[in-house]
């Protein structure tokens, strides 16, 4: 299919620069899904031809898109839609419901879970006492095959039935307990994998990735999970709207 077909004319009376228009009207496809993850792009000839424009139009068009993370150049093969993700900072949602928003299935592999009694270090984060019993999930959070994160929850044992209850979403299994948290606060900074991790994530050693630790919370301001995850620097994208 021409890709006029899928985003459109560019605007002629538009002051933006046609490389400019391009790009975001690319950017707009994906974002809708009309350009799905891993889809190749025609070759940048056949898009100068079907857009009416330059070559170098669209290839700087292309070597924006690139740059921010939204389509990948293969070496002999194309230009395709990236796997990356956006993640927006300002909305509390789980893994599993980005991954739906976007028209990927998610799904895990389990690393370990646990029941135990709360540590100190785990006792501090979550405002509970001694000798409460916690749940221990670390998982590998994958969006349809590409893994993505590196993930482990403590949450104290009265929000889930059991380890059982959590299946695919931690957050569908507190939810149906009357538990899922209304707010959160997030921290980020930027990691590099250890070697465990990198097996774990299909990324070398040593590459860049982003590390979270999330405390969300009950309307009572009762803490009622901490997740800690690792995301692939490669394939996430944390977004935060500002306003003045």
């Amino acid at each position: 299919m021409a890709l006029s077909a899928l985003i459109g004319p560019l605007d002629g009376s538009s002051p933006l620069p046609k490389y400019q228009q391009l790009a975001r009207a690319i950017e707009r496809a994906i974002e809708r899904g009309a350009l799905p993850k891993g889809d190749a792009l025609p070759p940048e000839r056949d898009i100068a031809s079907d857009m009416a424009v330059s070559r170098i139009t669209v290839r700087k068009a292309l070597d924006g898109l690139v740059e921010h993370g939204l389509l990948d150049r293969k070496q002999g093969a194309g230009t395709f839609v990236s796997g990356r993700v956006e993640k927006p900072f300002s909305r509390l949602s789980s893994f599993s419901e980005d991954m739906a928003g976007r028209g990927w299935k998610a799904h895990s592999e389990w690393v370990a879970r646990s029941e135990g009694v709360i540590t100190p270090e785990e006792s501090l984060n979550l405002g509970l006492g001694p000798g409460t019993r916690v749940f221990r999930f670390t998982r590998i959070r994958f969006a349809d095959n590409t893994p993505m994160a590196l993930e482990t929850s403590i949450v104290p044992a009265f929000a889930l039935p059991g380890l059982d209850a959590v299946e695919t979403s931690l957050y569908a299994a507190l939810e149906a307990t009357g538990h899922r948290p209304v707010r959160a606060l997030q921290r980020l900074r930027a990691i590099i994998f250890t070697e465990k991790q990198a097996k774990d994530l299909g990324v070398n050693a040593g590459d860049a990735g982003l590390f979270i630790e999330r405390r969300g919370f009950l309307a009572n301001g009762t803490t009622v999970e901490v997740t800690q995850s690792h995301y692939r620097g490669d394939a996430y994208d944390f977004v935060a709207e500002l306003h003045a």
